[in-house]
């Protein structure tokens, strides 16, 4: 028997019902909260979601990647459950990474799993950190442009001064990604009730519109890394094959460039089962490979 398309599989129930441990630690002054899925002490993994978003854009992708590893999925500082800052820095939420994964406790160096925004902290926290990560991998990232809340929110088509809406359901109603695009029903669902917390006079969304206020990445952050790096590029998405070659060859041309078929830039809502795979087939080569010797300059 098939799952009716406008429920959720299997999979995803048992994803979201996988245990999970809500934790926070302080980073210059301001509480970073996470969520940690799996009981591997050994190699541990970081998730950094992208702008305007949150950690539980991957709690139906955490637990299937937590098999003998730590899972840690970080709120951003002026994201989710984070507390929000003055001004907002790559490098103030590249150390914010650094710090959530030495709080988990990972006896080795984590790998950074970064999505859109959130893979150019990655690549900042591999410039600053290289030699303490284990590796990077970026998932369309527009590293040569601004993302695509950046863009909306200076178009002021999106992210302006948050709105708030009388009914916990009319705000979930209004939940739209940047890009938008086909998602999948179930998960669209729970990201977008996830997404919004009570404030006085109703509901409102968790971000904070200032984190868009920050300067665009730059190419530059494609040199001096001391990790590996893996480029995951959504067929559908919004890295254009002459970016992503631009990226390939800033990194040596030695970074894998992994497709994810079919998928839009926000991959997990509409490919979950097939970004997985390419995640999990990564960490298994890296497992089993050592890393290139020269550096990047």
């Amino acid at each position: 028997m098939t799952t009716p398309p406008d429920l959720p599989p299997a999979w995803f129930t048992r994803a979201l019902a996988a245990p999970v441990v809500p934790a926070a630690v302080t980073v210059a002054g301001t509480q970073i909260a996470y969520r940690e899925f799996g009981d591997g002490a050994g190699n541990g993994i970081v998730l950094v979601h992208g702008g305007a978003a949150h950690a539980r854009w991957w709690d139906h992708i955490a637990p299937l990647l937590a098999a003998g590893r730590r899972v840690v999925a970080l709120d951003l500082s002026g994201h989710g459950d984070s507390g929000r800052r003055d001004e907002y820095t790559l490098d103030g939420w590249a150390a914010e990474v650094m710090a959530v994964a030495v709080a988990a406790g990972f006896a080795r160096p984590p790998i950074v799993v970064g999505h859109s925004m959130g893979g150019f902290v990655a690549l900042r926290a591999a410039g600053l950190y290289g030699a303490g990560l284990a590796g990077i991998a970026v998932i369309d990232s527009p590293v040569q442009d601004i993302t695509p809340e950046q863009r909306a929110a200076r178009d002021a088509r999106a992210f302006g001064p948050l709105r708030v809406y009388p009914a916990r359901e009319a705000a979930i109603s209004r939940f739209r990604p940047i890009p938008d695009q086909p998602t999948l029903p179930y998960i669209r669902a729970h990201v977008a009730a996830t997404s919004i917390r009570p404030v006085q006079g109703g509901w409102s969304w968790k971000f904070d519109p200032a984190v868009f206020g920050r300067p665009a990445a730059t190419p530059q952050l494609l040199r001096h890394l001391d990790c590996r790096v893996a480029l995951f590029h959504a067929e559908n998405g919004i890295v254009p094959p002459q970016t992503t070659e631009l990226m390939y060859d800033k990194l040596g041309r030695r970074a894998p460039v992994i497709e994810i078929p079919a998928a839009g830039h926000h991959v997990m809502l509409d490919q979950p089962i097939a970004l997985v795979t390419a995640i999990r087939t990564l960490l298994s080569d890296w497992d089993h490979s050592l890393p290139a010797l020269p550096r990047l300059g």
